[in-house]
């Protein structure tokens, strides 16, 4: 992408982003200080939304069929950018995956280019999206059209490194119950059919299929139920299953060969099974590479750490958004590698001085970087 944002309009947002540093830090503050799961998180939703619409964004809260969903939009322009907010905490582990930066990083993002959308040729959608962690709150989002005319979206994310092209790997979920017979396994044992050892020759048949797995795809659950007691022959046992892999194609195919082998647990056993989904796949995230040349340069101007390059290491419904539309999900880092998400430790480095840093940092370099792309987008079409 060519020619930048002018600097003016650089310093302007800098500007309003120290002009807004107090509401962000206690925006963030006061999300991780209450935390709310998948699906709950209507504290979350109200105080984004609240700070938003006394700026004069369009808020609408609820949105798109989902009562923790928001929706803010401010200016005019041409090009009209997404800047997501995850919201969600994680069960017994509070925000021990930093999604209070996540949101209050949005928000400042968005309050940066308020007064000046119109003047960058921007339309500024703010979209909250619920259960990133569980529930593929953005998978539902994109049926119900809430990026629907979108040019591009945004978000960052707090981690131990610094990352600009990040990667993920793409996810599903299963659900397995089996049915079977109860029985007496003393009196009667010919009589039943065992849903427990279902599940058992379900679990040796993954066990032999991982050795026919490519590197890069993980198959892993638990056992949820498998009877109540040892002198009944169980007539129920069900599993929770995930299954990774490094593209949406992929994926699909594992998700068959999976499914096989639970199938072959209740034919080998006489039981029956079930397998549901019970949530939308996880598509792996493909960021766009001038959104990522743009943010890049943007995140060395702040004096961010050099980027480094990983393997895919995560699964997030981004991925989702990034399939629809030119993406970017730059990690910045808030531990200096002492602590990973989904620690503990974690959650108290996600209100870190480093932590509040990296939130001013990604709001900003979001900006500029909405700011670039409409330039360039504008540019581009001018000239042709």
């Amino acid at each position: 992408m060519e020619k930048t944002t002018p600097m003016v309009f650089k310093t302007a947002l800098r500007k309003e982003i120290e002009g807004h540093r107090d509401d962000l830090l206690a925006l963030s503050a006061r999300i991780h200080a209450h935390p709310e799961t998948a699906f709950e998180e209507h504290r979350a939703a109200a105080w984004c939304a609240e700070l938003l619409a006394a700026q004069g964004f369009d808020v609408t809260a609820p949105a798109y069929g989902l009562d923790t969903a928001m929706s803010a939009t401010v200016g005019s322009g041409p090009v009209t950018v997404a800047i997501v907010c995850e919201y969600d905490a994680l069960p017994g582990l509070g925000h021990a995956c930093g999604h209070n930066l996540i949101a209050a990083a949005g928000v400042g993002a968005a309050l940066a280019l308020e007064s000046y959308a119109d003047a960058l040729g921007l339309t500024v959608r703010v979209i909250g999206t619920p259960a990133e962690e569980r529930g593929a709150g953005k998978a539902l989002l994109i049926d119900a059209g809430a990026f629907d005319g979108v040019d591009a979206a945004m978000m960052i994310h707090p981690c131990p490194f610094e990352m600009a092209d990040f990667r993920s790997f793409a996810l599903g979920t299963l659900s397995v119950t089996y049915t079977g017979k109860a029985a007496h396994p003393s009196l009667n044992p010919h009589e039943g059919r065992n849903a427990a050892d279902a599940l058992t020759v379900a679990q040796v048949a993954l066990g032999l299929l991982r050795q026919q797995l490519p590197p890069q795809w993980r198959v892993h659950g638990i056992t949820t139920a498998a009877g109540t007691a040892p002198n009944a022959i169980p007539d129920r046992a069900t599993a929770e299953y995930e299954i990774r892999a490094l593209a949406a194609e992929d994926l699909r195919e594992l998700r068959e060969r999976v499914e096989n082998c639970f199938r072959a647990g209740a034919l080998a056993t006489g039981c029956e099974v079930t397998l549901e989904r019970p949530e939308p796949d996880y598509l792996d995230f493909r960021g766009d590479p001038g959104l990522l040349e743009l943010w890049t340069a943007n995140a060395r101007a702040l004096g961010r750490p050099e980027p480094v390059e990983r393997e895919p290491f995560a699964c997030t419904d981004m991925g989702n958004v990034s399939h629809l539309v030119p993406s970017i999900h730059p990690v910045l880092d808030i531990s200096g590698g002492a602590c990973g998400p989904h620690e503990p430790e974690f959650a108290a480095a996600a209100v870190s001085p480093a932590a509040e840093r990296a939130l001013l940092d990604g709001a900003l370099a979001m900006a500029w970087t909405a700011a670039d792309f409409a330039n360039a987008r504008i540019v581009a079409a001018t000239s042709s």
